[in-house]
């Protein structure tokens, strides 16, 4: 009657159902089949596939899965588009290491055609994998129509955006402080740059500006040795109390040893960290505004300023800043305007030189050390040694701090004075902190506290990329007058280009949207007459990333009526915690400014997968996980299950594949069993409990209770589904399979199987037990989906328990008193047996009695039969005050003969 479950090898098992549910268009059911019910919209954050999929992105993909299932179980009609990332420098890194190139130059001596065709290519290298992983963990999602950023109908949309961006005045061009990475020669926004900070030592140092009027020196403190050469000014703070102080000579420490009899300024509040408590004596006390435009002499004569080499007027004395604290360091701040961006606001203010000794590749062109790259590993000490030499290096010290790497090539940024292009995202601060409110995030505190706090203090977003492989920014510029303007798409391209292009398929023009073809097309310009040319930078990836909503769907140039109404917002979004200065942003950035609101209603956030030991997984380190090899092993539900099971999503998660193992043991080995069990008796006599019609009144107090049980499951998992926690449903779903279900109910109701008539006994536990195993198979199926559809086919004989519906709490059969007393019970066999085995007696030794405090006599005088067979004794006796809570005792000096 009822089928055995397989007995495969489950790997082999979920493999044929995976492909199974393809051969049955599981996905267009799931969507199709709830056609006019309400929609609940998903947007796919697109992954690259020219990098392997690993752990992280399992945990990731079970949660959206989850989601999208539970919510189509729940009525939903829920559409799901995957979609690709295909721009970028990570795509690029990647085909550079494959042609052996290490530079622009490199890549523009090889050709930009061919090796944009080469990106092309790589793109997707290992998509073959990911929809294999894809597949094999059941994630539900349409691979076959998806997304792709490097589509022309993409890219004109993000033409489109960008002009009405253009034309509303909030794009321009400008010169800013931006971390740039050396290596990919281009700047970075100010999320990308959040995205990949890592712990370093640096060699820090106080070095000594001799004041120029006196024999007295500037102590500033820094932790880029390297941009001393490009020093033009010391800050301080305009009213932070500085000493002028005199070393004392003779003594122990090494200041009054090397700098006996020597004058310096520092700030007050740090003369003793710095000189040493007792080392000196104060000359003077100066406010910070008294001290401004004093003249010192040039530290590192390296640079002409004067000359022209670089731009500005008068440099070496002191400024103000409001930016000059007294936390660490001196209170006095070395001031390079080419390489921070409170140094150029400093030197704008005062007209300074910008001299920047370092080329676009982040070596030095003058200096002793022209040549070499400026983070390179012992420069920093050959600048000490030079400084020391020089009389010029009151100290030196190693510190550990975070400092910023390029999150795709990791290499160390800088922070350097580069041209580029930026949307004024600050002008639109206030709409994005109004629409961030309107978000529900799960954890709150992800949306309120680390994403708002970054909208609260937007940076204009820098868009450009001194890149190949990208979406052309769309901006022409005349080459006699100057003027700029901006293209929103072919059409209008194939209007006002100077030669024809011409017309593909559906009246398209015929071009492709890349470097170089889209640089060979010149315009005419409207005011001079003139030549126009593109710019010749590409946009940031992650602006191609925040158009998805409107790029998937090539809006407005399709689906324009239909877009508001049923294709936006996103009622769920998930992805890592490093995306909410990445992906999320960049969505809101762009829809804040294209709809006036959030693209998104719910965001999940999920945090990293660590390593048994709470270390961040990494291949260097050898402690990163195969997928693969997990679903061979122990299959996917287990491993989706597991990874949900260990935490909130939105807390790290230590994997340890002990844990997954206890898992795959634990729940679904007790999942089967039952199952087994159920499956065996049912066949044996010839039962199928789906014909019985049992009155659920009638139904013995044991059955009553567990189905009692199973509806504050079923209310419990919808609530914690519907706010995202699936920590919570699934140890729920555990915790009652394994010890209420099996461990209780099972166990107690064994022998009502076994009964050779078919009584009315026998039907309720039947009946009862079919009823709870389906249910269970619903409730698993969003997380485990697998088994789920295979215990739910086989006792049904449905289609696929990912077209059925969720379970329904059925509130008239909740009845919390009956819990209350069956758990009462349980408690109560738990401490019996705890008592036996303090005194070692085994529970197949009989015993008299056990005695409980009266007080309870009421609750479970009815149900002491139970409490006399689970604990192998011959009476219960109630007594009166007897003390302590639940004092339950045996009385081991009564043993039966």
């Amino acid at each position: 009657m009822f089928e055995h479950l397989s007995d495969k090898p489950i790997a082999d098992y979920q493999n044929e159902q995976a492909r199974k549910w393809e051969e049955d268009r599981l996905l267009q059911k799931c969507v199709e089949g709830r056609e006019g019910s309400p929609r609940f919209l998903f947007y796919e954050g697109p992954p690259t596939a020219n990098g392997k999929p690993g752990i992280h992105h399992v945990i990731s993909r079970t949660l959206k899965d989850s989601i999208n299932r539970y919510k189509t179980m729940r009525g939903y009609q829920v559409p799901r588009k995957a979609g690709w990332d295909t721009h970028g420098l990570p795509v690029e890194i990647e085909v550079e290491k494959q042609l052996g190139l290490f530079t622009k130059k490199d890549i523009e001596d090889y050709g930009i055609r061919d090796f944009n065709a080469k990106c092309r290519e790589s793109v997707f290298k290992y998509e073959g994998l990911w929809r294999e992983m894809s597949r094999r963990m059941g994630f539900l999602v349409d691979m076959d129509d998806p997304y792709i950023t490097l589509d022309n109908d993409y890219i004109e949309t993000e033409w489109w955006i960008l002009k009405d961006f253009f034309d509303k005045g909030l794009i321009y061009e400008g010169h800013k402080i931006l971390p740039y990475c050396p290596r990919c020669g281009t700047g970075l926004a100010s999320h990308e740059v959040s995205l990949g900070y890592k712990e370093v030592k640096t060699n820090t140092v106080t070095a000594m500006f001799k004041r120029k009027d006196e024999e007295s020196w500037f102590l500033a403190w820094t932790t880029t040795p390297w941009t001393l050469p490009s020093n033009v000014s010391l800050t301080v703070g305009k009213d932070i109390d500085y000493v002028k102080v005199r070393i004392h000579e003779g003594g122990d420490s090494d200041v009054t040893k090397e700098h006996g009899g020597k004058v310096f300024y520092v700030a007050a509040a740090l003369a003793d960290k710095v000189l040493g408590q007792g080392n000196y004596d104060v000359i003077k006390t100066y406010k910070g505004s008294e001290l401004e435009h004093v003249e010192y002499e040039q530290l590192m004569p390296f640079i002409d300023v004067a000359s022209g080499a670089a731009p500005g007027g008068k440099a070496f004395y002191v400024t103000v800043g409001d930016y000059v604290t007294v936390e660490d360091g001196t209170g006095i701040v070395h001031t390079a305007p080419a390489f921070g961006e409170d140094d150029y606001n400093t030197g704008r203010r005062y007209g300074l030189p910008v001299p920047n000794p370092v080329d676009e590749d982040g070596k030095f062109t003058a200096t002793p050390w022209a040549g070499r790259f400026v983070l390179e590993d012992g420069l920093d000490v050959e600048i000490i040694r030079w400084l020391a030499a020089e009389g010029k290096l009151f100290s030196k010290e190693k510190v550990e701090h975070n400092y910023p790497f390029c999150w795709r090539c990791d290499t160390p940024l800088i922070y350097y004075s580069k041209p580029g292009w930026y949307i004024e995202m600050t002008k639109l601060k206030d709409q994005l902190v109004e629409n961030n409110k309107e978000v529900n995030w799960f954890p709150d505190y992800v949306g309120e506290r680390r994403f708002g706090n970054w909208i609260e203090n937007v940076n204009d977003w820098a868009i450009s990329r001194s890149r190949y492989w990208g979406t052309p920014i769309p901006i022409w510029r005349c080459e006699a007058c100057g003027r700029l303007t901006c293209v929103g798409s072919r059409a209008e391209l194939s209007e006002r280009a100077t030669t024809d292009i011409p017309a593909g398929e559906n009246g398209v023009p015929d071009i492709e949207l890349h470097r170089p073809d889209v640089d060979e097309i010149h315009l005419t310009c409207e005011d001079c007459g003139g030549l126009m040319n593109r710019i010749p930078e590409v946009m940031d990836c992650w602006f191609d990333s925040g158009s998805m909503p409107y790029a998937q769907q090539h809006w407005p140039f399709e689906h324009e009526d239909e877009f508001d109404d049923r294709l936006f917002p996103a009622d769920f979004i998930c992805e890592g915690i490093d995306q909410t200065r990445g992906w999320f942003y960049s969505l809101l950035a762009i829809s804040t400014f294209v709809k006036g609101r959030a693209p998104y209603r719910n965001v999940l956030v999920n945090d990293l997968i660590l390593d048994k030991n709470g270390k961040k997984m990494s291949k260097s380190k050898g402690n990163t996980v195969d997928p693969f090899l997990l679903f061979d092993k122990y299959g996917a539900d287990a491993t989706r299950w597991y990874l949900l099971y260990t935490s909130p999503a939105w807390s790290p998660t230590k994997f340890d594949e002990d844990g997954l193992k206890e898992v795959a043991g634990k729940f679904f080995g007790t999942l089967r069993n039952i199952y087994y069990f159920f499956v065996l008796y049912s066949n044996q006599d010839g039962i199928d409990p789906r014909t019985f019609e049992v009155d659920y009144a009638a139904r013995p107090e044991l059955d009553r209770w567990i189905l009692s049980k199973y509806n504050n499951l079923i209310r419990d998992c919808i609530s914690d589904m519907d706010t995202y926690d699936h920590m919570k449903a699934v140890r729920r779903i555990q915790n009652f399979t394994v010890e209420d279900f099996s461990n209780w109910y099972i166990r107690r109701a064994r022998r009502r199987f076994w009964g050779e008539e078919l009584t009315e006994d026998k039907q309720s536990v039947y009946a009862t037990a079919y009823e709870i195993l389906v249910g269970l198979a619903k409730l698993a199926a969003p997380i485990a989906p697998f088994i789920a559809d295979e215990i739910f086919t086989k006792l049904t004989g449905g289609e696929n328990v990912h077209l059925a519906l969720y379970p329904e709490a059925d509130q008239s059969r909740i009845d919390e008193a009956l819990e209350r007393k069956m758990d009462l019970v349980r408690d109560l066999v738990r401490l019996g047996r705890s008592v036996r085995e303090k005194a070692r007696i085994k529970v197949r030794q009989p015993l008299p009695a056990a005695l409980i405090d009266g007080k309870y006599e009421s609750v479970i005088g009815g149900v002491t039969d139970l409490i006399k067979e689970e604990l192998n004794i011959k009476d219960v006796l109630f007594r009166q005050d007897i003390g302590a809570y639940m004092n339950y005792s045996l009385k081991p000096d009564f043993k039966a003969a």
